[in-house]
């Protein structure tokens, strides 16, 4: 099983300031999970944000409550059912895929609401998304509205500690009707099988937020001015141009991840100045910056695959 130690660390070049800090900001980010679970099983106060913790939460109730329903609402849940929603959030917890994916939703949402207050930028509308709105580009223009609104609704759920099913990757909603349908709930069955045959993972939010940046083709570096195109398309730029997912770019734009962010946007293709003035929007960087400089964005993005690589290997 492959370490990311301090020895392993000394033979990245260059650089050894900068290896040692992501090492450390990968140690933090590999320890997510299982804290996570723990803090799900205990309400004891912890370090890590309450807000997030409370946010996934609420989301995996929301998630149960739904399957309990069977796609028939809220109202189709009785008094008595706090039980069983209950051990559909275990269920939905113990899940790997499934909670990563929703503690990185809960995380973007604070990121957002950080950045609004800091930077006053919209968590919604950037400036980016109004320019793209108001283009030429009869679909880039379709795409845009339709990423306003789904990002509209993301917030407004985030706010109310919401997920709807619909709105999960394809893998993850798979996966939560198949925990939602081990269970003798009377109606569920049909209900469930609706949901499926109505389920459209391109109408996602995350779908949308892909096909808007793939049709906006070269101008997509324009996703890498923070300020300008907001976390959530400033994420989903980074991913596409420096080869991560998605849910990498958003855990980089945390003050602890800020030397994965400087890689990241290294593996993008922007130079040493590029990099510093989005890292003083998102993060203050420290004296391993200067390492960023000799290393191409080919080793970057050979760097980042190693950190994913470990992640995988120890998640």
């Amino acid at each position: 099983m492959g370490t990311f130690s301090a020895d392993h660390a000394a033979h990245l070049r260059p650089g050894h300031l900068l290896a040692a800090e992501l090492a450390r900001s990968q140690r933090a980010a590999v320890a997510t999970l299982p804290v996570l679970r723990h803090l799900l099983a205990n309400d004891g106060p912890s370090l890590v944000s309450e807000a997030v913790v409370a946010r996934v939460r609420g989301m995996l109730r929301d998630l149960a409550t739904q399957l309990h329903a069977g796609g028939r609402g809220p109202a189709a849940v009785s008094d008595h059912a706090a039980t069983e929603i209950d051990a559909l959030v275990v269920q939905l917890g113990v899940h790997e895929a499934l909670l990563a994916h929703i503690h990185t939703l809960a995380l973007e949402s604070q990121l957002a609401e950080r950045f609004e207050q800091r930077l006053s930028l919209d968590p919604v509308l950037s400036p980016l998304l109004q320019e793209l709105i108001a283009s030429d580009d009869q679909a880039v223009a379709e795409l845009s509205m339709n990423v306003l609104a789904a990002q509209t609704r993301f917030m407004q759920s985030q706010r109310r500690m919401e997920l709807p099913l619909a709105e999960l990757p394809a893998d993850l909603f798979r996966t939560a009707l198949q925990i939602g349908a081990n269970r003798d709930q009377p109606g569920s069955a049909a209900g469930l099988a609706a949901l499926m045959a109505s389920y459209d993972e391109a109408a996602t939010r995350l779908a949308l937020l892909e096909r808007l940046v793939v049709a906006m083709r070269r101008a997509v570096v324009a996703c890498l001015a923070f300020d300008r195109a907001g976390l959530a398309l400033f994420a989903q730029g980074l991913a596409a141009l420096a080869g991560m997912e998605r849910a990498g770019a958003i855990h980089a734009c945390h003050e602890q991840q800020s030397p994965r962010l400087a890689l990241g946007l290294r593996a993008a293709g922007l130079d040493l100045a590029g990099i510093e003035r989005q890292m003083l929007l998102i993060a203050a960087p420290g004296g391993w910056l200067a390492d960023i400089a000799e290393i191409t964005p080919q080793q970057a993005r050979a760097r980042l695959g190693e950190l994913d690589a470990i992640a995988l290997e120890r998640g």
